[in-house]
């Protein structure tokens, strides 16, 4: 049986680089090709209407911008256990979302198996529809993490139309 497998991209698009998660995953489903084990999500701001698509997954990847009180720019990879307590020093409302789901999923026994959260140290949040440039031109290095996971995780993902610049 294939695994089940969530990308989930997390964000808020109106609070410039907080949105670098769900334009990840955009910029994925517009890209890329999986096989029908992988799903592709744009989670936004979702709180607990994220358990669906974390919910008995054998694995779920999630991208976004987190607070590792690191240089803006800084991608990270937290995995499986770390990440709830790591979630404790929330950027933003949506974390606390992720936070509650996370442990909902662990009391109810439907937990993933495994949990990646790959993140972007963000120049700003401040209130705006795009990217700064300069996370804009960490897109592509994100993309490449998340591809190599998901390449770990045994998932082919077939390039189906050429890389354009971000945004």
């Amino acid at each position: 049986m294939e695994q089940s497998i969530t990308v989930l991209g997390l964000g808020n698009l109106l609070l410039m680089d907080e949105g670098i998660g769900v334009h990840a995953v955009t910029a994925l489903q517009e890209r890329y090709t999986f096989s029908p084990a992988v799903e592709l999500v744009d989670g936004g701001t979702s709180g607990l209407d994220l358990l669906p698509y974390i919910d008995k997954r054998d694995k779920v990847l999630i991208l976004d911008a987190v607070e590792f009180g690191k240089e803006p720019g800084f991608i990270g990879m937290i995995e499986n256990e770390v990440i709830p307590a790591f979630l404790q020093a929330k950027l933003s409302l949506h974390h606390m979302g992720l936070a509650d789901v996370l442990s909902v999923a662990n009391m109810t026994d439907s937990m993933p198996k495994e949990i990646c959260l790959i993140g972007v140290q963000p120049w700003t949040i401040d209130v705006g529809i795009d990217l700064t440039p300069q996370m804009c031109d960490k897109m592509e290095v994100l993309l490449d993490r998340a591809l190599d996971k998901l390449r770990a995780w045994g998932i082919t993902c077939a390039l189906q139309s050429p890389q354009k610049s971000f945004p």
